[in-house]
C-alpha cells in the first residue's frame, strides 16, 4: 500500500524534462546577459569625459594675491592665493548683514590661504571680472559681473546684485605635494 507521505519517494526524482527546462532557462539568462552587456557598458563615460572629470593644478608658482583660471568640466574655476589681509577681511565679513547668501569664510575654504570657486555668476551664468590685473573687482575686492552688477567678496560670497547664491565651491582636495585636485 502506497502512502502519500511515504519516505520512499524522498528526495523527489528529477525527470529529464525538468533538467532540460532548468538548463534551457539558465542558458537563456546567460545569453541575455551576454547580449545586453555591450549596451550597458556603452552607458559608461568615455575616456575623454573621464579625463575632464578632474583637473590637477600645481599651486607652487602662484604668488600671494594672485588669481588663476583653470578649466574643469568646461567651466572656469578661479583659484586664488589669498593674502593675510584678504583672509582677515573675509573672516570679518562673516557676520555682515548684507550677505545675500550667508556663509562663513571657513565653510567655503579648506585652507585659509586658498580659495577655489567655479567662476560662473549664479544669476545668469556670466563669467565675472576680477581674475586679471586691472579688472573691475567690485566694492568688496572679489569679483564683479558687469552684465547685471553682481558683486562678490574675496570669499566668493554675493554681496550686491541680482545673483541669488554665492559662487559655487567645487569638490576639491588640497594635496601635500603642492597641488589641488578639482573634481
Amino acid at each position: 500500500m502506497s502512502d502519500a507521505n511515504s519516505d520512499d519517494d524522498w528526495p523527489p526524482q528529477i525527470e529529464r524534462r525538468d533538467f532540460l527546462f532548468v538548463s534551457t532557462g539558465m542558458m537563456a539568462a546567460v545569453g541575455t546577459a551576454v547580449a545586453v552587456w555591450p549596451f550597458i557598458d556603452a552607458m559608461n563615460p568615455s575616456a575623454d569625459v573621464q579625463a575632464l572629470a578632474t583637473t590637477e593644478v600645481d599651486l607652487e608658482p602662484i604668488a600671494a594675491g594672485q588669481r588663476i583660471t583653470v578649466i574643469w568640466r568646461s567651466q572656469p574655476v578661479f583659484i586664488e592665493r589669498r593674502t593675510p589681509e584678504q583672509v582677515a577681511q573675509a573672516k570679518a565679513d562673516d557676520d555682515s548683514p548684507d550677505l545675500i547668501d550667508p556663509a562663513t569664510d571657513a565653510s567655503r575654504v579648506k585652507s585659509e590661504e586658498w580659495l577655489v570657486v567655479v567662476g560662473v555668476c549664479t544669476h545668469l551664468g556670466c563669467v565675472p571680472l576680477g581674475q586679471r590685473e586691472g579688472d573691475e573687482r567690485g566694492e568688496w575686492g572679489g569679483w564683479f559681473c558687469p552684465c547685471h552688477g553682481s558683486h562678490y567678496d574675496t570669499s566668493g560670497r554675493i554681496r550686491r546684485g541680482p545673483a541669488p547664491r554665492n559662487l559655487v565651491v567645487p569638490p576639491y582636495e588640497l594635496r601635500d605635494d603642492g597641488t589641488v585636485l578639482i573634481g
